[in-house]
């Protein structure tokens, strides 16, 4: 990313390229160009001419070329009332460059005829969700410090020779004349002639929001404890620049800080749906203008980094309700994936949009109620806890019943290791290295399949060996070697590492949701689902202990068994949600806790499971019959 102050001078040929391609281009997107070349010529020509006296002349001439373009983008836009308003805006704002008019004077009046685009085209300049530059520090690292340096000052390693350089990101004066908004929207559309690539294809808008605030940090002081405070559309749109005219200069670091670490206001349901109603509006005006791809990527971020994120809550009210909405989503990305016609894939999200009022119609504007956020959190942990139990208290089991409880000790550093790292894994993701919510679900949509060949196998090793005479001799010469203790601490592993990652991600956005006054409640529920997983896990344990071997043995294989297929069910569908895999709805029944999806690729993936366990209890029950025979 590179702001650089000659900036014009690299983005002319963007433009020209753009103006030729405004017959295809969604007419939102046109604004948003225009808007994007207003904001940085406001920016830009108060240092190309001075006192009437030009500066550069070459940026001068570019200025007036890039004006035409201009005009000929709001030409290009559809009919409005306030289109020849504009059009003699544009006029105007020629004049008093042609003019050498003074720089204030002509950034001023280049600001107003964007707010005036903005208004009349309804472009929104304002994130749905507060940004988080704390979130936008690593897309920092990852994305622009090669340019612009670790500390902004356009010093990273490839920027030597780099023509034009790297901008510094910490010159208030050139960070002044810009809104947030205006490095959202370059960080979006890049700039074509420089090193300044679009991001629109690798960061969603709330990526981009969040990394816009970051960008702001480099230019701002500590916030002032006795300072005004902005609301975020203020934050957005406005520059210090435009403040200095009206306030202090105090005002002015204040909204400097303010917008650099936006203050964060309660994330709500309301806000989450907006963002996934928004983001599939986006993904819809993508799919007119030919760019499935980009659509489809859009499909996939509204629900990950929306709707899912509700989905618990909205669960405890109406489960009903949340996979209608849920199915409204995926048959919309599908058909995007499919290539429908735009006016059926149009149909389809209104649709899905549809569920998605009614949903934020349940879960109210704000905010979830104490017994909401109890509730929620009480099955959050259950629910995603419950599968991770069950592995765990059947292998414990197993080695005790079979007097091998020092091998309890690889399954106890399994499971301690999944904690430490899903913690280490949230911690990345939140500091460090940015996991969208795509990598999330391919992480879990992974291990759950993993998972799942990993429980089937011990299953059937336990069937195998629920007769056999001697098969204490065999766990002590192969099971409790390094090779089998090895397999049940893999296997506690991923049985808890493949949740835990998740529940924190719940419980991060459900604390958000019950703000304040609801943190007791999330507590206390969190705190119930525990003392019934330990006691379930207690249950399992306390109760094996006084059954036959034989049947131990068959219970625990069945068990394990019926949590493989139940591990495919939801790999399957975690890598759905990914968007690696389509969608194949089928007229089936729900039921999430056994992993049952009624989709034809998750229900197959269970359908294979269940045939390999068929086929190995199969091919053990004629093991035995041979081994009777000979007998």
């Amino acid at each position: 990313m590179h702001f650089s102050s000659r900036f014009l001078s690299c983005l002319l040929l963007s433009w020209l390229a753009l103006a030729s391609l405004s017959l295809r281009a969604e007419p939102l997107a046109g604004a948003a160009q225009a808007l994007h070349l207003l904001d940085y010529l406001g920016a830009d020509y108060p240092a190309t001419v001075a006192a009437g006296q030009v500066q550069h002349d070459g940026e001068y001439r570019q200025q007036l070329e890039a004006l035409a373009t201009l005009q000929g983008l709001i030409v290009a836009l559809p009919a409005h009332a306030e289109r020849a308003a504009l059009e003699q805006g544009v006029v105007s704002l020629q004049a008093a460059v042609k003019q050498r008019q003074e720089g204030a004077g002509v950034a001023r009046q280049a600001r107003q005829l964007a707010a005036q685009l903005a208004a009349a085209y309804e472009v929104s300049q304002a994130p749905l969700i507060t940004p988080d530059p704390s979130r936008g520090a690593p897309l920092y690292a990852q994305h622009c410090a090669v340019c612009h340096g670790d500390s902004g000052a356009g010093d990273g390693p490839a920027a030597i020779g780099m023509q034009p350089a790297p901008g510094d990101l910490r010159d208030s004066a050139r960070l002044d004349q810009l809104s947030l908004y205006d490095l959202f929207n370059t960080l979006g559309l890049g700039i074509d002639g420089s090193d300044m690539p679009a991001f629109a294809d690798q960061l969603d808008e709330r990526q981009r929001w969040d990394l816009a605030a970051y960008i702001a940090s480099f230019s701002a002081g500590p916030a002032a404890a006795q300072g005004p405070r902005f609301d975020l559309a203020e934050l957005a749109r406005q520059t210090p620049a435009e403040l200095a005219a009206s306030q202090a200069p105090e005002a002015v670091a204040a909204f400097r800080a303010q917008r650099a670490q936006p203050p964060q206001v309660q994330r709500g349901p309301q806000q989450l749906l907006d963002y996934t109603a928004s983001t599939l509006d986006k993904s819809l005006a993508a799919y007119r203008t030919g760019d499935g791809e980009q659509a489809y990527d859009l499909s996939v971020a509204a629900y990950l980094e929306g709707f899912e994120l509700v989905e618990s809550s909205l669960d405890n009210l109406d489960a009903s309700l949340r996979q209608d909405s849920e199915k409204a989503l995926m048959v919309y990305r599908q058909a995007v994936q499919d290539g429908l016609p735009v006016a059926q894939a149009a149909q389809l999200l209104e649709v899905a949009k549809g569920k998605l009022r009614a949903a934020a119609g349940l879960l109210g504007g704000n905010g979830l109620s104490q017994s909401l956020s109890f509730v929620s959190s009480l099955l959050i942990l259950l629910r995603e806890g419950l599968e991770a139990i069950l592995v765990l208290a059947a292998i414990l089991a197993f080695l005790r019943n079979t007097g091998q409880q020092t091998a309890a000790r690889s399954v106890h550093l399994g499971w301690g290791l999944a904690l430490f790292a899903g913690f280490a894994t949230w911690a990345l993701a939140a500091f460090f290295i940015e996991v969208g919510g795509a990598q999330r679900e391919l992480m879990e949509g992974c291990t759950a399949l993993f998972a799942s060949v990993m429980v089937l196998w011990l299953g059937v090793w336990m069937h195998d060996r629920r007769h056999a005479a001697a098969w204490q001799d065999y766990i002590k010469s192969s099971l409790v070697g390094g090779g089998g203790r090895f397999g049940f601490a893999a296997l506690a592993f991923f049985a808890v590492y493949r949740e835990l990652f998740e529940v924190i991600l719940f419980y991060e956005t459900l604390w958000l949701q019950a703000g304040p006054a609801g943190h007791g409640a999330v507590l206390a529920g969190a705190g119930v689902a525990l003392v019934l997983l330990i006691g379930l896990a207690w249950v399992i344990l306390r109760g094996s202990a006084r059954l036959p071997l034989a049947l131990f043995f068959s219970i625990n294989a069945a068990l394990l068994c019926g949590l493989s297929v139940v591990f495919a069910g939801h790999g399957v569908k975690a890598l759905q949600e990914a968007g690696v895999f389509g969608t194949h709805p089928l007229a089936f029944f729900d039921f999430d806790w056994l992993g049952i999806h009624a989709d034809a690729y998750s229900l197959s993936a269970q359908a294979v499971a269940l045939l390999a366990v068929i086929l190995l209890y199969g091919r053990s029950k004629l093991a035995e019959r041979k081994r009777a025979a000979a007998a």
